[in-house]
C-alpha cells in the first residue's frame, strides 16, 4: 500500500500515442463537448472501461456455471452496477448487463454537468457553459459546483440552474440565453457529437466534381 495522501491518476493513457483514428476521434469529442483537454476524453473512456470488464466478467463468471444465468452474489453485482448506470441515466431503466457492452465514451461524457447545462438551456454554447461552472455561476440543489466534469444523476439533474448570488439570475443579464425552449428542443436531438458532426457536413455541403476555383482575371 502506497502513501494514502498521494495523489494517484484516475484515467488511464493510451497505450499507442500515435494513432491516427484514435487522436481523430479524441479530438472530436474534445470539440463537440467543450473539453479543455485529452485528458478528460481519458478519464470518460477509463470510466467507461471498468464497467465494461465489470459486466464481461460477470459474463463469463455465469457462462462458466451450469445454469448459465447470473444467480446470487453474481446477480448482485449485477444489480449494483446497473442500478447505478441507470441512476446517472447512462443506461435505460429496462437494460440488463449486456448493454453495457455497447455504451461509447459519448454515453459518459453526455453526463458530465458541463454538458446538462448547456442542455438545460443555461448556457448558449458548451464552452459558456463551462465558463459558468468554472466561474461559480451554477449550482446543484442550491450548492455552488465549479467542477465542469462532475456526474450528474437523474434526480439532480432538474436541480441545476444559477447560484443565488450570481448576476445570472437576472433575466436581464446580457450573457443568460433568452431562447431557453430553443436550447431545449435542441439538445434532444442525440448526443453533441451527433449534433457537431451533421453541423460539419452542412457546412461542407455536397462535393461537386470538376471545375475547381475560376481564376480571376486582371481589371
Amino acid at each position: 500500500m502506497g502513501y494514502p495522501g498521494k495523489k494517484r491518476k484516475s484515467y488511464e493513457t493510451p497505450k499507442h500515442p500515435w494513432q491516427e483514428a484514435r487522436m481523430a476521434a479524441e479530438v472530436q469529442l474534445e470539440k463537440a463537448y467543450g473539453l479543455r483537454n485529452k485528458k478528460e476524453v481519458w478519464k470518460a473512456a477509463s470510466m467507461l472501461r471498468m464497467y465494461r470488464s465489470e459486466a464481461r466478467k460477470l459474463l463469463a463468471t455465469a457462462a462458466e456455471g451450469q445454469e448459465g444465468g447470473l444467480e446470487g452474489h453474481l446477480k448482485t453485482e449485477s444489480e449494483e452496477i446497473l442500478a447505478k448506470l441507470i441512476r446517472y441515466g447512462i443506461i435505460k431503466p429496462d437494460s440488463n448487463i449486456d448493454d453495457i457492452l455497447s455504451l461509447k465514451t459519448e454515453n459518459i461524457l453526455e453526463r458530465r454537468l458541463q454538458t446538462q447545462v448547456l442542455r438545460l438551456g443555461l448556457a448558449r454554447t458548451v464552452i459558456q457553459a463551462r465558463q459558468f461552472i468554472t466561474h461559480g455561476h451554477i449550482a446543484v440543489n442550491g450548492r455552488k459546483v465549479t467542477i465542469p466534469g462532475m456526474m450528474v444523476s437523474k434526480e439532480n439533474e432538474m436541480h441545476i440552474g444559477y447560484y443565488g448570488t450570481s448576476p445570472l439570475v437576472s433575466d436581464s443579464h446580457p450573457e443568460r440565453p433568452v431562447q431557453v425552449a430553443s436550447s431545449l428542443a435542441e439538445g434532444a436531438g442525440g448526443t453533441l457529437k451527433a449534433r457537431a458532426d451533421a453541423r460539419q457536413s452542412r457546412e461542407r455541403g455536397p462535393e461537386k466534381g470538376g471545375g475547381g476555383k475560376k481564376k480571376r482575371g486582371r481589371r
